[in-house]
């Protein structure tokens, strides 16, 4: 079987895969829809923004579930482009034609909204919230005064999926040992397999695979901790050994890695044509609809010898919440909406429906890939850590590591000098222990 491919392929399966991942689905409630039959009262439209446009479908389908009990409120569901969601967010909440509620970013990329005066502080509003774990809650707090401005909607865990056909076919396992992984990669490649179905076009996705593949050999939480004390910075020999192992990797990537985009790497291994894919949990619903036959495992990369750390992790992060905006018209419908969205009932279609790690206390994980991952990050946690702390100021650490990670693939530079691009970024506004 010959997966060492070209693009081309990907690229029309691409086409087809992502016509509907652009914009709202054509047949989603116009905003000003009113609530159906059974409503005895006032009826009420909520508008409810989101970037998650390939998700439409299902927030549909699970928000009827909360019109049934709530007959006098309806949901509209719009959902914008990725890209362009944060500014079109900050438009929207500053104007009267917003969300009444919206999915708001995590950590750092909450703040603005939060000084801007744009959302409301829950912890009076939504009662629950004090069931939540408090590291989930991080990420929705903000900085300066430590507030609650959003319901938590899911956990994220960083791993390695892996086609288990193509496994098989090569007499392939799992790897327990650095050797196993560097032994999997040379097999795959020498039968003309393309083993890790990477793409650095995207900057953003550069992060994600170098966490997936290297964070326990920089040390994890270990390192976080170090970089909060002030005992080290981006130049430490750990995250430099790291970022070289990235550049190593290299070549188990697609040809002109920088060249191919997230999507088409996403196809490369949902059309089976590569046999891994560094990413998140949130890819498992995409993957499985995309090829309901592919058969995926996951695991944790074991680090190299000489590692920060002798044991595999799996990095992860809050991702996102559900924010009440200052200025919406409907604050009880929206306060009802909200509690809502903080029940096991809610956390368990999103747990179901988007195979999503919900933290409402209580869901449980009915997809047996997704325990498995979940159960994977509670035995050796560490954190996502460019996006948990370094998105405070400008330039924010995910980007720098976007641009090091392209530069590095490029020859551009070498490890070092990728640190030192995101040491030096991230001096703008941030200095170790402080």
């Amino acid at each position: 079987m010959n997966r060492r491919t070209t693009l081309a392929p990907a690229v029309a399966a691409l086409a087809v895969l992502t016509l509907g991942a652009c914009a709202p689905s054509a047949d989603s409630p116009e905003p000003g829809a009113v609530a159906g039959e059974g409503c005895d009262g006032d009826a009420v439209a909520l508008d409810v923004w989101s970037w998650r446009t390939e998700d439409v479908k299902t927030y549909e389908g699970i928000f009827d579930v909360f019109e049934e009990a709530n007959p006098c409120i309806t949901v509209n569901f719009q959902a914008h482009l990725n890209t362009e969601y944060d500014q079109i967010l900050r438009t929207g909440l500053t104007g009267s034609d917003g969300p009444d509620i919206a999915q708001v970013r995590s950590y750092g990329l909450l703040q603005p909204l939060v000084e801007g005066g744009n959302l409301e502080p829950l912890e009076n509003v939504v009662p629950a919230l004090a069931d939540f774990d408090d590291a989930i809650l991080d990420g929705s707090r903000g900085r300066e005064d430590g507030a609650v401005y959003g319901v938590p909607l899911a956990s994220q865990t960083i791993q390695v999926y892996y086609n288990t056909a193509i496994f098989e076919e090569h007499g392939l396992q799992e790897p327990e040992t650095w050797d196993d992984f560097i032994a999997l990669n040379d097999t795959l490649l020498a039968d003309d397999v393309t083993p890790l179905a990477a793409g650095a076009r995207d900057g953003w996705f550069v992060p994600t695979v170098h966490d997936a593949l290297t964070a326990a050999q920089y040390g994890g939480a270990d390192f976080q901790q170090a970089l909060r004390d002030g005992a080290t910075d981006f130049t430490d020999p750990a995250y430099v050994d790291s970022i070289q192992t990235l550049k190593d990797l290299q070549r188990y990537m697609p040809d002109d890695v920088t060249g191919v985009p997230y999507t088409d790497a996403q196809v490369l291994f949902t059309s089976e044509q590569a046999a891994m894919f560094a990413g998140g949990s949130y890819e498992l619903a995409f993957f499985q609809d995309a090829n309901p036959d592919l058969d995926l495992g996951v695991f944790q990369v074991p680090p190299p010898p000489g590692s920060a750390l002798d044991h595999p992790v799996s990095a992860g992060y809050a991702d996102g919440s559900w924010g009440l905006s200052a200025t919406t018209e409907h604050p009880d419908e929206a306060t009802t909406l909200l509690n809502w969205l903080a029940t096991p009932e809610f956390g368990q279609l999103v747990a179901d429906e988007l195979k999503q790690f919900s933290p409402i206390p209580g869901v449980e994980f009915s997809d047996p890939l997704q325990q498995e991952m979940w159960d994977l990050y509670q035995e050796n946690p560490a954190p996502y850590l460019l996006l948990v702390d370094y998105r405070y100021g400008d330039p924010v650490g995910t980007d720098l590591m976007g641009e090091a990670g392209q530069k590095l693939f490029l020859g551009d530079t070498d490890a070092s000098g990728a640190a030192d691009v995101i040491q030096d970024g991230l001096s703008a506004w941030w200095t170790p222990g402080e």
